[in-house]
């Protein structure tokens, strides 16, 4: 087994990747990011949160980073600024985190020798889809500041490899679901609007597709991505490869 860290572990994925880095028997250290009020995020829910070490920093200080990677063979990068509303408001806050947070992770893994970093991208890098099926050959688009610096640290990995040779794989969420989701997610939008008794959707516009993944689903790639040998380089997409249009998905959640 081996000594991993998680980072952004209080939030929706990384919590649940964190409890089952525990469940499967590694030495887990989870950082969450530091606030007035001590919480850890959703780790403050989890039953599996005693068997990790739970370290309060944050992502953009690289002396908080560096002492967070030390002892560590495997780094799950998942601390972020997500959400892309909020980015039009303050691009520099998600510059400072998703890039400069990227660049001191990569900093202090390479320092320490990690054995790999599994780096969490998302598939907002694509932009609006040109094909039926996103592959990672697919172009790029920055359309909001959030992606924009998701591209950004997704270069800055993809140089740390070329250039230093440092162990990293890229991995590329799409549209994960489950428990602990935020309720702006379309999902969680659907199943609260029924549960309050609604007798009409408010949703928009109902027929973009979308890939849906359940979040264990989503958890079971990066296992992978940190554990499968000879893959560091590489730029993976988690997904199903099937599509359901939104109006599709709200009749089946009604069903």
């Amino acid at each position: 087994m081996t000594r991993c860290l998680c980072t952004g572990a209080g939030g929706f994925v990384g919590s649940h990747l964190a409890e089952r880095l525990v469940e499967e028997g590694h030495t887990v250290k989870a950082m969450v990011h530091y606030n007035a009020l001590g919480s850890r995020g959703w780790l403050d829910e989890s039953p599996l949160a005693e068997g990790m070490e739970i370290v309060a920093g944050d992502i953009r200080d690289p002396d908080c980073v560096r002492a967070a990677v030390k002892g560590c063979d495997v780094v799950y990068s998942l601390a972020a600024l997500v959400g892309i509303p909020y980015s039009y408001q303050a691009p520099r806050s998600y510059v400072e985190t998703n890039v400069i947070g990227t660049l001191n992770v990569l900093q202090a893994a390479r320092d320490a020798g990690v054995g790999r970093v599994v780096h969490t991208s998302t598939s907002e890098v694509y932009g609006t889809a040109q094909q039926p099926f996103i592959s990672e050959s697919h172009p790029q688009m920055a359309q909001s500041p959030y992606s924009a610096t998701k591209i950004a640290a997704d270069k800055l990995v993809e140089s740390f490899h070329r250039s230093f040779r440092t162990p990293v794989v890229t991995v590329r969420p799409f549209n994960t679901f489950g428990p602990r989701q935020s309720r702006r997610a379309v999902v969680a939008t659907i199943i609260a609007q029924l549960l309050s008794g609604s007798g009409r959707l408010h949703l928009g516009n109902m027929t973009p597709t979308r890939d849906m993944n359940y979040i264990a689903n989503t958890v079971d790639g990066f296992m992978l991505a940190g554990t499968v040998p000879g893959i560091e380089g590489r730029m993976i997409n988690i997904g199903s490869g099937r599509e359901i249009e939104i109006g599709e998905l709200a009749v089946l959640i009604r069903r």
